[in-house]
């Protein structure tokens, strides 16, 4: 009985292409990062000195601090979304480039004229701009939570906070089309602040919907 029934299942099992799950979780974060853009765009539009932003070096940095975070997560993911998944460099990776992000911004603090201090920490959207970061996030965070739902993860509240940096990074990266701060601190503080928060509701996510 137990072989006929192994037979049964097995009879019209087809091959998985190797990068199945990686097209797969790509294909996701790549519809649901289009609707995050167009939320941005009709919520609160790029900003206005787009032109002269895009040549400075701060815009870029902004744009690469949130787009590295946003990689590192999709690979903690990728590899946390199979039952024997473990992975710890991306992690590590992700806090150096928090660390290093820190370590610009003390420069640039430290050689800013006293009335500049305040505004490149604070900036003019401290509050804001975390909960505006939370919300372009949760379409790549509903997005990955679906595709790791049909896949195995071993540790699920794992599993969903990695997903939730990669959402939290998309997100932030792109709330930088629309962000004036220009203050280094203002990116480690409060840009890691609404990654961390889109992270910590996909842990989450990840307990509640993603158990086998």
């Amino acid at each position: 009985m137990t072989d006929e029934l192994i037979a049964d299942l097995s009879a019209d099992l087809r091959p998985v292409a190797s990068t199945a799950m990686q097209r797969l979780l790509l294909a996701a974060v790549f519809v649901s990062g289009i609707v995050a853009v167009a939320a941005m765009w009709m919520w609160l539009g790029m900003r206005p000195d787009m032109e002269t932003a895009a040549a400075t070096m701060m815009f870029w940095g902004k744009f690469i601090y949130t787009l590295a975070l946003a990689i590192l997560g999709g690979i903690a993911t990728l590899v946390l979304a199979r039952p024997d998944g473990r992975t710890r460099w991306p992690w590590l990776a992700a806090l150096g480039l928090v660390a290093l992000l820190v370590v610009g911004a003390a420069i640039q603090l430290a050689s800013a004229e006293p009335g500049e201090v305040m505004p490149l920490i604070m900036g003019s959207t401290a509050l804001a701009g975390p909960s505006r970061i939370v919300v372009l996030s949760m379409p790549v965070l509903f997005a990955a939570v679906y595709v790791l739902r049909r896949l195995a993860p071993a540790n699920p509240m794992l599993a969903g906070f990695a997903a939730g940096i990669m959402a939290g990074g998309t997100g932030a990266c792109v709330y930088s089309f629309a962000c004036t701060e220009n203050g280094m601190m203002f990116v480690a503080l409060f840009y890691t602040l609404g990654i961390a928060v889109v992270g910590g509701l996909g842990a989450v996510l990840g307990r509640l919907l993603l158990r086998w």
